[in-house]
């Protein structure tokens, strides 16, 4: 029997020694309390981060759909393209701040004036297409007014007569905010919901951490005689087998990407094209996700490492995550002598059998791993494979 890809369930290990892969306020190795002992961690956001702005012939930019922009300053971006665009300072400045008391972002910058009155409190992800549509509209009309007034006055005017346009633009709010969501209280701009769910990833053992003590030399006064530094530093590195966890709702992937409703993504009168650019999106994560290495202090512990293994599960039922096999911290050294890597495994492969017999879930399993595992069910590939099956299973609509 075969059933609908609805989500595209995919499971990591990844192995980072002496590094600090995720810092928390304090400058220290974030934290996260499981089971009987503290675990390290790395946030969904820092993860999330790192896939989204790498640069290889993996990365989301190389998929030819319009990114976005995260940002603070976007209104000034926009009022700097509007001059580009020949149209005087003082009415740019006016469309730009037009485009914030309209409530195209939050108005944190109407009492202050010049750069300032365009900051937003927070940082606002608007896509590229969307950015071109509104300094495109502005630029019309600053050219077509007579002073700020006018210009203000017709910004206003456009933001509400076009509303429909700024939300119906193709990709308008960028690749980002299809996989990771958008939410805005703009009554112009379109909320959308994530269609890529990532959990935080975390250390299978106790929290490994220990305070880097280091030195900084001068070069000029050791060549004078002088012993001693240019300071004296510490800084906390940690070290563990991580797992991590994400899930593809490919429904709601679809309807972000092609703007149909996620009902109608594995409907018969749906052509499959309409699921292709989910695929190549879907295959390009598995990527990064297996191969992207997140990080503080790169230069001082370089903490790149590639997955020793990545299990994907298809299937239409609601997801669910394997950290349950983690839920006691699994000790550094075994009896068997076993390494943490071939036990971990096997915690994994024995929580997917319970869940297997307790649910009977209908779910096809596809792995990739360093070592000569076993999971239950689960066909082994290498990672090219893994990423083509998972694209083809989602533009097939079966697995």
């Amino acid at each position: 029997m075969t059933t609908e890809p609805r989500f595209i369930q995919i499971h990591t290990l990844h192995t980072y020694p002496a590094a600090l892969i995720n810092r928390d306020d304090a400058g220290l190795a974030k934290r996260l309390p499981l089971g009987n002992a503290m675990r390290t961690r790395i946030s969904s956001q820092c993860l999330k981060r790192h896939w989204r702005v790498t640069d290889d012939r993996f990365a989301l930019s190389e998929l030819a759909v319009p990114m976005a922009v995260r940002s603070r300053g976007t209104l000034e971006l926009i009022r700097k393209r509007i001059v580009e665009n020949g149209v005087p300072e003082t009415l740019a400045q006016a469309a730009a701040e037009a485009l914030r008391d309209g409530g195209l972002v939050d108005k944190a910058g109407k009492k202050m004036k010049g750069e300032d009155a365009l900051k937003t409190g927070q940082a606002v992800l608007m896509g590229k297409a969307e950015i071109d549509y509104l300094v495109r509209r502005c630029s019309e009309l600053a050219q077509a007014a007579g002073d700020e007034d006018a210009v203000k006055a017709a910004v206003a005017k456009m933001l509400k007569d076009e509303k429909n346009n700024i939300t119906a633009l193709k990709h308008g709010s960028g690749l980002e905010s299809a996989l990771f969501g958008r939410m805005v209280t703009s009554d112009v701009l379109a909320s959308r919901d994530a269609a890529v769910y990532v959990a935080h990833a975390f250390t299978v053992h106790e929290a490994q951490v220990e305070n880097d003590y280091f030195t900084v030399v001068d070069d000029l006064l050791q060549e004078s005689g002088e012993l001693g530094s240019a300071g004296i530093f510490d800084t906390e590195l940690a070290s563990g087998l991580y797992y991590g966890y994400v899930v593809v709702d490919v429904r709601q992937l679809v309807e972000n990407l092609e703007g149909i409703a996620a009902k109608q993504c594995f409907a018969v009168e749906t052509p499959a094209e309409k699921r292709a650019l989910a695929g190549q999106v879907v295959e390009h994560l598995l990527r990064l996700i297996a191969t992207v290495s997140p990080g503080a202090k790169r230069g001082s512990t370089a903490p790149f490492d590639w997955a020793t293994l990545m299990l994907v599960e298809a299937g239409d039922w609601q997801p669910r995550s394997l950290a349950g096999a983690f839920h006691d911290a699994l000790p550094l050294t075994a009896k068997d002598d076993r390494s943490i890597r071939e036990r971990t495994v096997a915690c994994l492969s024995g929580e997917i059998a319970k869940m297997d017999d307790a649910y009977g879930a209908p779910l096809t399993r596809r792995l990739m791993a360093l070592d000569p595992v076993e999971i239950p069910q689960a066909q082994r590939l290498n990672l090219n494979d893994l990423a083509t099956w998972a694209a083809d299973v989602i533009v097939k609509g079966a697995c």
